[in-house]
């Protein structure tokens, strides 16, 4: 059998890599500190549990619409009105499971073999794959940690073609962090080319930060955006894309054909989390805050370089160069003989080599054990 070229190119997500080799530690007796994967410690919303409970115990385990239920795509429409303060028609939403999905179909929507997809680095890891998954070629563009990641117009002006057919931003970003400001959502828009905005993260920022939504610069926008993150869904699998009219039918005929529709059940708990959730998303997002000063403080002392506190989502991009050259060997290192799982930066593309990422969405109590777990190998690896 051949494997055919565009599924050959694809690289592993290394978080997920660094996940499945924790599981088989613990399998064998470790005890893991998960800093790795984009978790959530926090339960969901209990009102979205209980309508899931509900609309199992009721027999709602049926297809829907492609699209999703109408009172769901209706309620994410006034959500994110409530959030940005653009009016969105329920036409435009798309249901998802999950939004991976949704970033896969706008992708294969946009581009075709030999387009090019314009991916400000470091990265979310499979920008790239779902770009090559479709024929297209990722170009990335080294975003500077000084500025704090903020995105160079001029250089995505330097890098249009005639054959880039979209811009991917990520505000709140993974890994960095990073909020884009209005003016650089504006002048990314100002280019013509549809941006496809990762908006996952939004509604997770902190000191005052205000997250622009794509939506706010262009009609011609696609938003993607989710319960995984702001909910601590990740389980449920459910997501969506807000997408320009014309392009709907195009969005529908792909998910009916690779993903039917989402669960049922699942987008009744949806409209419980978007209805009675923000208790939780506040209270999260506090905690939140407080764990990424325990965590950036803790890694400047064990030597890593954190040139500014993250901005939004839940993650901690450290510079992790003194302890050596390759961010997988020193992830390895610290999985294997501290017990600490985190993210290797190569897996948020070339830029992001040297670095680690990990993740505050663990309790302060499992921050600190990883730092005091941390803090002899590495002293040995900048040895």
């Amino acid at each position: 059998m051949r494997i055919p070229d565009p599924i050959t190119s694809l690289s592993p997500f290394l978080a997920m890599e660094v996940m499945e080799r924790a599981f088989e530690l613990e399998r064998g007796g470790a005890n893991v500190i998960h800093l790795e994967i984009g978790e959530p410690d926090f339960a969901p919303p209990p009102a979205a549990v209980e309508a899931a409970r509900l609309a199992l115990a009721a027999g709602r385990t049926k297809y829907t619409a492609s699209v999703g239920l109408p009172e769901l795509r209706e309620a994410i429409a006034a959500d994110k009105r409530a959030r940005c303060g653009v009016a969105v028609d329920p036409e435009r939403v798309l249901v998802t499971s999950g939004t991976s999905p949704a970033l896969l179909m706008v992708i294969a929507a946009l581009c075709e073999p030999g387009s090019e997809l314009i991916v400000p680095a470091p990265h979310y890891a499979c920008y790239p794959n779902f770009a090559r998954f479709v024929g297209a070629a990722p170009i990335a563009l080294p975003c500077d940690p000084a500025a704090g990641y903020a995105i160079d117009p001029d250089a995505v002006k330097r890098a249009l073609t005639s054959r880039t057919r979209a811009i991917v931003v990520g505000s709140p970003a993974n890994p960095t962090g990073a909020v884009q400001s209005r003016e650089l959502m504006a002048a990314l828009a100002a280019f013509g080319v549809p941006l496809v905005s990762d908006e996952i993260y939004d509604g997770l920022v902190y000191d005052g930060v205000r997250v622009t939504s794509a939506l706010e610069v262009s009609d011609d926008a696609f938003v993607l955006d989710g319960f995984s993150k702001r909910y601590a869904m990740t389980g449920f699998r459910l997501g969506y894309a807000i997408a320009p009219r014309a392009a709907m039918r195009t969005l529908q005929t792909l998910q009916q054909n690779l993903f039917i529709s989402a669960s049922e059940f699942v987008q009744h708990a949806g409209i419980a989390a978007l209805r009675e959730g923000a208790a939780t998303v506040a209270s999260a997002r506090a905690a939140y805050a407080q764990r990424r000063a325990l965590l950036v403080h803790g890694l400047r002392a064990l030597g890593f370089g954190v040139a500014r506190e993250p901005q939004g989502a839940f993650y901690v991009f450290a510079d992790a160069r003194v302890f050596g050259a390759s961010s997988v060997a020193v992830a390895s290192a610290l999985l294997e003989r501290a017990g600490v799982a985190c993210t290797p930066g190569v897996d948020f593309g070339a830029a992001g080599e040297g670095f680690l990422r990990f993740c505050y969405a663990a309790s302060e109590a499992a921050i600190a054990k990883a730092l005091a777990r941390m803090k002899p190998v590495l002293a040995e690896l900048r040895g």
